[in-house]
């Protein structure tokens, strides 16, 4: 169990007139776009020809008569990219509709040109609400890299305007409303509202399970490296609980090489103590948006059943879990391993537990005493009501009823001490080989191996599509 820490060309409107021969129509209704109409104002932070990030900065108004739904508005932003396998990501910085509210994808053009041969096109979900007339969605900071954050040229990008710092409309971004043209030229031969083709943010590989998916195979340098921020993790170092309050902290984290790793590397969480609260250091990392719920979920994990150094006996718990604020829909799902047990139980045990109520202490678990120290696959999938989690491919538990999960959670893995029962310096560390979640539905242990797979044998480190809640 755990405590969760304490607390980022206006559209014309149709007109039909129709006389015949003495005998008058009734007024056909207006369809809900013909009455509004948008423009897009944009805006650049980063106003160099080369840069390692784009940052177009929009905002969306309603220049209507009526109000405009936002999640019928696509934004498109339109760009050249430097080499054709180029592989680009997404962030929202900060936006005044909340950046969950917003969603980022990538497309190619079927007409490429000089200066576009991609987009980025922007979308709202229906939590992002209307657009009242004269209402705009303020600020909306934007930004997309290549995944290995290396430098390119946005200087000949089609919609970049290095001199536009302060907002200002700007007919080289489109929108549309619903399936209609709504703002600005797209680049020659193209249409705003063309599907085009999707451009795979995974470098080239296609999840076999369709659906969005999230991949990771933990390809960092350190603790510091950029590329964790921007691929929407976050490393704790505040406050609070579980286990030893206040300790935790970025140094708990490296990225060895690992013979026996798929791949040949992981992420290491490490928890060390002296047996004192000030020598004490325990490790955790969250996916910073909270978007992952109906789907499956799967990473490979290595527990360790002793210390890497020092004296044997301590209750550590090695996890693996998903989980939300302690609100009133509150939802959260564990693989916790205990080597040498705790909580009044003894170990090795793996526990699986599904929560409605941490305040209250309400959920429904199970466990087995068995070791199992080494790399395992732990697997939740969450659909049709039930929870069932898997290890190794074997069921090992199932949930449900009020105990099904009821808001989106994010994807977290810690290691920590549940009490410090005696002196002396250890360390104990946990690795992680990589972790997947797609929210395609309950897939198959075979079925998340071979999408695994997949991104192995492609060369891809990293995915993430799911779209934000």
């Amino acid at each position: 169990m755990r405590t969760r820490r304490p607390g980022r060309r206006s559209r014309v409107a149709l007109a039909l007139s129709t006389l015949l021969a003495g005998t008058c129509l009734a007024a056909l209704p207006t369809p809900a776009s013909a009455a509004g109409g948008i423009t897009v104002s944009y805006r650049t932070s980063a106003s160099a020809a080369t840069t390692d990030q784009s940052e177009p900065w929009l905002k969306v108004r309603n220049t209507g008569s009526s109000a405009v739904q936002l999640s019928q508005v696509k934004v498109r932003y339109y760009f050249k990219s430097d080499a054709p396998n180029a592989d680009y990501r997404f962030a929202c910085s900060w936006a005044v509709k909340g950046c969950a509210s917003i969603t980022g994808t990538f497309g190619t053009l079927g007409h490429p040109t000089a200066t576009a041969d991609r987009y980025l096109e922007i979308g709202f979900t229906p939590g992002a609400g209307s657009l009242a007339p004269g209402a705009d969605t303020g600020d909306m900071q934007l930004r997309f890299y290549q995944s290995d954050w290396q430098s390119f040229n946005q200087g000949n990008d089609y919609s970049f305007n290095g001199s536009q710092t302060s907002y200002a409309d700007w007919n080289k971004v489109t929108a549309s409303l619903g399936a209609d043209a709504a703002w600005g030229t797209a680049p020659d031969g193209n249409d705003p509202t063309d599907p085009g083709g999707p451009t795979d943010p995974g470098g080239g590989t296609t999840d076999p399970s369709g659906g969005h998916a999230l991949f990771d195979d933990f390809s960092y340098s350190g603790p510091a490296d950029p590329g964790l921020a921007a691929h929407g993790w976050s490393i704790r170092t505040g406050a609070g609980g579980p286990g030893i309050q206040n300790t935790w902290s970025a140094d708990a984290f490296s990225f060895p090489a690992d013979a026996t790793a798929k791949g040949g590397h992981a992420m290491q969480l490490r928890a060390t103590t002296d047996g004192t609260q000030a020598g004490t250091k325990q490790a955790e990392i969250d996916t910073t948006r909270r978007k992952f719920f109906e789907g499956t979920y799967a990473a490979r994990v290595y527990f360790n059943d002793k210390p890497t150094s020092g004296q044997n006996g301590d209750h550590v718990n090695e996890t693996f879990y998903t989980i939300t604020p302690d609100d009133s829909l509150y939802s959260e799902l564990d693989a916790e391993y205990l080597p040498n047990g705790g909580w009044g139980a003894p170990g090795p045990t793996l526990y699986t537990t599904t929560w409605y109520s941490a305040d209250a202490m309400d959920r429904v678990t199970h466990n087995e005493i068995n070791s199992l120290q080494g790399w395992h696959t732990l697997q939740m999938t969450v659909g049709n009501g039930t929870v069932t989690y898997y290890v190794d491919g074997r069921q090992y538990f199932t949930s449900g009823g009020k105990y099904y999960p009821r808001e989106p959670m994010t994807i977290d893995f810690n290691e920590w001490f549940i009490d410090l029962p005696f002196t002396g310096n250890r360390v104990w560390d946990q690795r992680v080989n990589w972790v997947y979640y797609n929210d395609a539905g309950v897939l198959t242990p075979d079925q998340v191996n071979t999408a695994v797979n997949g991104y192995y044998a492609a060369g891809t480190h990293f995915v993430d599509n799911v779209p934000n809640r």
